[in-house]
């Protein structure tokens, strides 16, 4: 990869943004890290999600991770100085990012379709729970509980429980959605000249991401099954202990799969004609019999005999690690953020690009750039 700096693609874009947790925060950090200048508006305590932990030199790691390359104000947006203030950078800002309670901006004198009528070219991004209207609009959402009435959690986990996802699935679903249909509206902008309302929640992507498992309800009327380290569809698809106590997750996709893995790993050619072992359906019909199976072959062997065996099989695998197994994982790339508490070291945004890895902003502190929007807004 190039040792360059890579291009920011939305340089002279300004993003303000009304936003706290994670969900708009990720869609503003992404837009940050592509050149935009964001404006993040907190009040006088600042962003909850400063105060979630301080693992982080003393800051909170979500925090860190979600508001590099922003400028942060504090506003009182009921104070009318502060309010006019708003309203100024709102008239010359290309995005506007709110992720407050549904209704809580319009009755602040700032919904979307008016601030819009004041300067078309102005894209809005209203998150929420729910959706802006319907009997869920008011209901307050967080992560967990939009993982949980999404039906999420009662798809992950082991067959005793429903189990929520380790990360904040929903919010991140949400602000990666917002993002996308960001940079939608911005290459739509360029051919009309007009912006437009986004909408996104929390409850809609997670939703889609459960397309999967409520088609397969509707089509059978049964509900996906929690089986831990498995998949639903796929046989044999799971993670296996060896000799020496390793877990080795292997993933075999199809017939073709099925019978290298079963010649080469397995010693048996033959399971590709047995009953219960022909096909992937069979399989999954029959799968405690086929995890079995498998699980002796496993047992038996060391692993680095195991992984010797599935390479020569050409089988997909992988380790079961934990957060200390990713800290020091081969593919993990890393990028360094400055804080006020020093640099930190951050997983690098997913895109790689061709011209060189982009550099990101630092994290600021809470009002660092008041007095200076202050005066670069001055009435």
């Amino acid at each position: 990869m190039s040792k360059s700096p890579g291009s920011k693609p939305l340089a002279g874009l300004l993003v303000v943004s009304m936003e706290q947790a994670v969900a708009a925060p990720l869609c503003a950090a992404k837009l940050a890290d592509a050149g935009a200048r964001v404006i993040k508006i907190e009040r006088a305590e600042g962003d909850f999600a400063r105060g979630y932990d301080a693992a982080c030199n003393g800051l909170s790691t979500y925090f860190v991770w979600l508001n590099r390359g922003k400028e942060s104000i504090c506003l009182d947006i009921k104070a009318p100085a502060d309010k006019a203030l708003l309203e100024r950078l709102v008239g010359k800002a290309d995005v506007f990012i709110q992720n407050l309670a549904p209704g809580a901006m319009a009755r602040a004198g700032f919904g979307a379709a008016e601030l819009r009528a004041k300067n078309p070219r102005l894209i809005t991004v209203d998150i929420s729970g729910y959706g802006e209207e319907g009997e869920y609009a008011g209901m307050k959402a967080y992560d967990l509980l939009v993982q949980a009435e999404s039906g999420l959690a009662s798809v992950t986990g082991r067959p005793e429980g429903p189990g929520r996802v380790g990360v904040s699935a929903c919010d991140i679903a949400c602000g990666m959605n917002a993002h996308a249909a960001v940079l939608e509206a911005l290459i739509e902008r360029g051919v009309t000249g007009c912006g437009k309302g986004i909408g996104v929640s929390l409850f809609d992507g997670m939703a889609d991401w459960m397309n999967v498992p409520l088609l397969y309800f509707e089509g059978t009327g049964k509900e996906p099954q929690r089986i831990g380290l498995a998949h639903p569809s796929l046989c044999p698809y799971g993670a296996f202990e060896t000799k020496d106590g390793a877990l080795i997750l292997i993933s075999v996709q199809n017939e073709r799969e099925w019978a290298l893995f079963a010649e080469h790993f397995l010693g048996d050619i033959s399971l590709i004609e047995r009953e219960g072992f022909r096909r992937n359906v069979d399989r999954v019909a029959n799968r405690p019999m086929v995890d079995a199976h498998i699980a002796g072959v496993f047992a038996a062997m060391d692993q680095d005999a195991c992984v010797a065996k599935l390479a020569r099989a050409n089988t997909a695998y992988g380790f079961v690690n934990n957060v200390h197994g990713l800290s020091q994982h081969k593919a993990l790339r890393r990028v360094t953020v400055e804080t006020e508490k020093g640099p930190v070291a951050i997983v690098a945004p997913a895109a790689r690009f061709s011209d060189g890895l982009r550099e990101l902003g630092a994290v600021p502190a809470l009002g660092a750039h008041t007095e200076a929007v202050r005066a670069e807004f001055a009435a």
